[in-house]
């Protein structure tokens, strides 16, 4: 997450067992999703674990939870005069491809881009009355393209550090968090601590916040006896879906909400626990008074109550956050 963003799917060997095919087709997309009655977004379409060997049908959420939020004019009032006048904001974030990236972004079955954070920025967009003019980058491209003027606002699941917030503003949204997912033949129940982990072979991103909480712990093992966990990183997640199903990978670490989904979605893997947290938010650039309206906007939605229905359809309700800030303290 945070750092990284989203982590993606890696690639494997020929010999794939059929559990391993099914989970590697749900995690990318190439099976759809069946619908659930989990309650938590009734009569929604909301999806279901995939199950083994099996082609499933309908896919995403689509209740709309948006489309009745009103303008507030003293919210609309906090945007510069030529946002105001123009009724746009340019938005810079990652293309969504798939479903891989959900419940933050991915694609419905018409190929619009639909998810979580979606619903929220088009949310916030009603409160302050303007739209979206939306353009893609990568992820590592789009902080310095909020500070060069490119895009108003960036948002790519990017989490409050130090470091960012000396160049850029943030506007929390959410919290996510670093999280452990285990297969199905994941021999411990619960990741509280790293020391958990010891003897064991855990999959992960490069580059992330993942990457840099797993070396710096890396001597805890040896120093309460025990054998220290092996890491393995991939740029891809796909493949790493495919290690716990065969067994070559214990634990993948990766962003709570995600690993959240992938647990109520993907058949035999289960969320086995978070040990930190990170504050996610727009950003903007230093010193603009778009960070504050983000901010109110955000509250504006927690308060009337579509904030919490946009968690709820996307099945991760009880991870928002209580009230939105402006450049929260750091916890990396």
């Amino acid at each position: 997450m945070t750092t990284a963003g989203r982590s993606q799917r890696h690639r494997r060997r020929n010999h794939i067992p059929r559990l391993a095919a099914a989970l590697l087709a749900a995690a990318t997309g190439l099976a759809v999703l069946t619908a659930c009655g989990s309650g938590s977004d009734s009569g929604t379409g909301t999806a279901a674990k995939s199950s083994p060997g099996g082609g499933s049908s309908a896919a995403t959420p689509t209740r709309d939870v948006v489309s009745g939020v009103r303008a507030d004019p003293a919210l609309r009032a906090e945007l510069p005069a030529a946002v105001r006048d123009s009724g746009t904001l340019s938005l810079g974030t990652v293309q969504a491809v798939g479903t891989s990236g959900l419940p933050h972004a991915g694609q419905a079955p018409d190929g619009s881009t639909v998810g979580l954070d979606v619903d929220l920025r088009d949310a916030v967009a009603k409160v302050l009355g303007v739209s979206w003019k939306v353009d893609y980058g990568t992820f590592p491209t789009i902080i310095p393209g909020v500070q060069n003027g490119r895009f108003d606002v960036g948002q790519a699941n990017f989490g409050v550090t130090a470091a960012r917030e000396k160049v850029v503003d943030f506007a929390t949204y959410l919290d996510d968090g670093q999280a452990f997912l285990g297969g199905r033949d994941t021999t411990i129940p619960s990741v509280g601590k790293l020391t958990d982990l010891c003897g064991l072979t855990v999959a992960t991103s490069p580059g992330s916040t993942f990457q840099q909480i797993l070396t710096s712990g890396a001597t805890k093992c040896a120093a309460v006896g025990r054998k220290p966990y092996r890491v393995r990183y991939f740029t891809d997640t796909a493949p790493i879906f495919l290690g716990l199903a065969n067994g070559t990978v214990d634990v993948y670490f990766g962003p709570t909400l995600g690993l959240k989904y992938d647990a109520a979605h993907i058949a035999s893997t289960k969320f086995l626990g978070q040990i930190s947290t990170t504050p996610v938010g727009f950003v903007t650039r230093k010193g603009s008074p778009l960070g504050k309206a983000l901010s109110d906007a955000v509250n504006k939605l927690i308060a009337d109550g579509t904030y919490k229905q946009i968690f709820a359809k996307w099945g991760v309700p009880g991870t928002g956050i209580p009230t939105s800030r402006l450049n929260p303290p750091a916890t990396f």
